[in-house]
């Protein structure tokens, strides 16, 4: 079944991920400081857009980032003031895009759509004025000049992919460690014969199922450690507040670690165990939206991503480490992170204790036939 299941099952989820081929429908914001019946055009040419459309219009650019942040918008055009009579008295002006770089694919989809849009309306404006004093079209069409855009790059520090995509498959990496470790944690007690020797030891499941992934716990330090000696030899400074990024790692570890646990104690065999968790934990980076955004994908391919712990976690190190956001930003990934911790060790719990329960009656049995 994993043969002839995994191809399909990764071909038909990968094909449903980049089944659209093409980025459509992102947010962007405006600011606009002219609200004039020019501006508002722009902006209905940007709603008119395939790949964009217009979340939020600000009259200043008091609040833009957090806005940004709160409707996920990759860019936010900047309408300077006096915008429509600087175009009509054929003066300079300028348009300001702010563009988060954090996901490069995203970005550069958005801005491109947007400029596209501001030179299409100036080429407009200039070919039909030029046509009212009698230049040709085809002449007309030849000599405007598009709108003067300064292009403000933020959150891409090192100005490479490797900034983008390291943190990104480094983190994937360590959930799948640590999921097909704790796949062998009472997998290999019920294979081995060696659960009885662990129950007589104690019967209290919480502390069973925490002296399993204590360990793991204990090193994913040492491997965060080294994941910030990694930035520093590649040159990657990493600025977060540390509070909310240690809550989100940790419910990260614990949602990782009590998933394992359960499909060890749901699943009595080490490679099967490790052969279901492989299939969760392998495409999970191309699920999690880190690279191809989740607005982008089915809804169904959606509803199977928020079930991997990383596809929040991802979410919450964007945020809070690329773009610098909030905790309020991050709050719907630290409340399901917290959701699956807690759903995945009440589920290990109930099993574990039926197994403690059944092994301890099979023993007491055990006694009295031998009386």
């Amino acid at each position: 079944m994993l043969f002839l299941g995994a191809p399909v099952l990764y071909g038909v989820l990968v094909g449903a991920v980049y089944q659209k081929g093409k980025v459509t429908d992102l947010p962007i914001i405006v600011v606009d400081e002219d609200r004039s019946p020019l501006s508002q055009q722009l902006i209905t040419m940007f709603n008119e857009s395939e790949v964009i459309y217009v979340a939020a219009i600000l009259p200043d650019a008091f609040n833009a980032k957090q806005e940004a942040l709160n409707k996920e918008a990759t860019v936010v055009v900047q309408i300077p003031k006096n915008f429509d009579a600087d175009v009509n008295y054929n003066r300079p002006t300028e348009l300001t895009f702010f563009v988060n770089a954090s996901n490069t694919l995203t970005s550069n989809y958005a801005s491109m759509a947007a400029n596209v849009c501001a030179a299409t309306l100036k080429a407009g404006i200039q070919i039909k004025a030029q046509q009212k004093k009698g230049v040709p079209e085809y002449i007309a069409t030849q000599q405007y000049e598009p709108f003067k855009t300064t292009i403000i790059r933020q959150n891409i520090k090192s100005g490479n992919y490797l900034y983008f995509m390291l943190p990104g498959v480094l983190l994937t990496v360590l959930q799948q460690v640590m999921m097909l470790a704790l796949a062998l944690s009472f997998a290999s007690e019920f294979e081995k014969g060696t659960f009885a020797n662990l129950v007589s030891k104690s019967s209290n499941v919480l502390l069973l199922i925490f002296v399993k992934i204590a360990p793991y716990l204990i090193m994913s330090v040492g491997i965060y450690i080294l994941y910030y000696g990694f930035s520093i030899f590649y040159r990657m400074p990493l600025e977060v507040h540390m509070g909310p990024f240690l809550l989100g790692s940790l419910l990260f570890l614990l949602a990782v670690s009590f998933i394992g646990i359960l499909v060890s104690i749901l699943i009595p065999s080490q490679l099967k165990a490790t052969e279901i968790l492989m299939v969760i934990a392998t495409p999970s980076f191309i699920l999690s939206g880190f690279t191809w955004p989740l607005s982008q994908m089915p809804d169904w391919v959606v509803h199977i991503s928020k079930l991997i712990p990383l596809t929040h976690y991802l979410e919450i190190f964007r945020v809070l480490v690329i773009e610098h956001g909030t905790v309020a930003n991050v709050r719907s990934s630290i409340i399901a992170l917290a959701v699956t911790s807690v759903i995945c060790l009440i589920l290990s719990f109930v099993l574990l204790s039926l197994k403690v329960r059944k092994l301890k009656k099979d023993n007491l049995s055990a006694d009295i036939n031998e009386d």
